[in-house]
């Protein structure tokens, strides 16, 4: 039981869908949650952004509920972000915003992408930055602003992740750690320092870049307005966040070669630890990507899918908007393995792992009137599943250490019948860990080591507590699934890609 005296430590989680503030206990018991949705601007297909004021207003107003909810707001010593990886507030020498914060999944940056290959080239960049070339990531942001907005540009001095603009607006402090760092696409991963070879071909300066730090330094307190307004004492302290999906496996204990964290949110990645970057040029092509981990000692690579949770709230939305999910999944148990012949391609948002290809496109194939809506959404869950075997197959050649561990963390857990299907398509048993708020847990736990609560990364590990659920394979359902991955599922892509060009040419000239 929790002592009403004992530290608290607030985690913040920027996502796609909803920003959440969590208070948690020095074990990783939650004291209080709240979620606000994450004020998304899409004002034509393709494009969708943040306003920096109102992004800062709806967190504030999350971690004022958050504190209202707590027994003694006192108890609270630390504080923590994460945030999606590839997003960024440009700020002028008044630290006023100079222009909106992109959206990482924003197309408008495609040209930019396109630009880094002619003058850098894919290999090159995967070489030196871990990343496999995409228009998501921020160096083409920040290009792309130089070009289409130069005066905007012009006025920028600093360019903050949006768990960094978070921490230095509630602290006064800017740092950038190093796992968001690596989602700029001019980080080092040896030096652990800017690119600046690749910043001058591109024609950047990492001056406008915050000074890199490791995740959980401490920031300084919060600054007095801000502790007022959202009801904490001014001593909280502040520290340096860190990726999402890195702060997630943090919190899970996914620090050693030979784990794979399955982080399932509206997207989705196959986390593995690294002791040192891979390099081979066949990855980066594939759309891997290689980073450093927030514990301070490790790298990571893995796999992703654009749109994981998103193709099932999609497909809520257009079939079963006024059906809850408890139902439509008792409906997908249903329906048997293999939707009766119809597949589903989840490329909503184009594809990464192993293809990555911004212009691939979603399909359903082997549509007939013998699938109704249960079959259908088997099918989307099924291709979720499909896809993220087709990822971690190519990356296990790889790997230098065998993966013997899948361990799952996020909202899409709670999807169990996707945990089953995936376990029976993988082959391997999945091991649910009882931790909704993972990632939020993993910006408390920064939040602490800058507190002084832990003394490092290892030492939160230790006193983080949680329990896990194994979901075993389906025996008699892992042979068609197989049957299925080979004969169809591998053929998908590579079968629709030209058609799937057309349509996206077609598409991008009608707008």
């Amino acid at each position: 039981m929790t002592d009403n005296r004992d530290p608290l430590l607030i985690g913040v989680d920027f996502g796609t869908t909803n920003i959440k503030a969590i208070a948690f206990d020095v074990a990783g018991r939650v004291a209080a949650r709240a979620s606000v949705p994450t004020p998304t601007r899409i004002p034509q297909p393709g494009r969708a952004y943040y306003e920096p004021q109102e992004l800062w207003q709806r967190t504030l107003s999350a971690l004022r509920q958050v504190t209202e909810k707590l027994d003694d707001p006192r108890r609270v010593s630390g504080l923590g972000f994460s945030s999606l990886g590839e997003t960024a507030i440009p700020l002028d020498a008044q630290d006023a915003p100079t222009y909106d914060a992109i959206a990482w999944y924003d197309t408008r940056t495609e040209p930019q992408a396109e630009q880094l290959q002619r003058t850098i080239g894919q290999d090159r960049l995967f070489a030196t930055t871990g990343l496999s070339l995409s228009h998501i990531f921020g160096l083409c942001k920040l290009l792309w602003l130089r070009q289409a907005e130069p005066d905007a540009y012009a006025r920028t001095v600093r360019w903050l992740n949006v768990a960094d603009y978070l921490a230095y607006r509630m602290s006064g402090t800017a740092a950038t750690d190093y796992s968001l760092a690596s989602r700029m696409m001019c980080l080092d991963l040896r030096s652990l320092n800017w690119a600046d070879d690749l910043l001058a071909e591109a024609g950047v300066s990492a001056d406008r870049f915050a000074p890199l730090a490791p995740s959980g330094t401490d920031l300084g307190p919060l600054l007095p307005d801000v502790a007022r307004a959202i009801g904490l004492p001014a001593g909280v302290r502040v520290g340096v966040g860190g990726h999402d999906h890195v702060c997630g496996a943090l919190a899970a204990g996914a620090v050693h070669p030979g784990m794979a964290l399955n982080s399932m949110g509206t997207s989705e990645v196959m986390f593995t630890p690294l002791d040192a970057p891979l390099t081979a040029a066949e990855l980066g092509r594939s759309g891997y990507q290689v980073g450093v981990h927030v514990d301070g000692k490790h790298y990571y690579v893995w796999g992703s899918i654009p749109t994981s949770g998103a193709c099932v709230d999609w497909f809520r939305s257009l079939f079963a908007a006024e059906t809850d999910y408890a139902t439509l999944i008792a409906e997908g148990e249903q329906a048997p393995p293999g939707s009766r012949g119809v597949f589903f391609l989840p490329h909503l948002r184009s594809a990464m792992t192993p293809h990555a290809d911004a212009k691939s496109l979603g399909a359903f194939i082997g549509l007939t009137t013998d699938a109704d809506r249960s079959v259908l959404f088997r099918s989307v869950l099924e291709g979720v599943a499909f896809e993220i075997r087709d990822g971690l197959d190519v990356l296990r050649s790889y790997l230098p250490t065998p993966i013997s561990r899948v361990v799952a963390i996020g909202g899409g857990t709670r999807n169990r019948l996707l945990v089953q299907i995936k376990a029976s398509v993988l082959n391997q048993a999945i091991e649910v860990v009882d931790m909704a708020e993972a990632v939020a847990l993993g910006a408390a736990m920064l939040g602490g080591i800058a507190a002084g609560i832990y003394a490092d990364a290892a030492d939160a590990m230790s006193k983080v507590h949680f329990s896990g659920t194994v979901i075993e394979p389906v025996a008699e359902h892992t042979a068609l699934y197989e049957t299925i991955f080979r004969r169809v599922y591998q053929e998908m892509y590579p079968t629709l890609r030209g058609l799937n060009h057309e349509i996206y040419a077609l598409r991008t000239d009608s707008l």
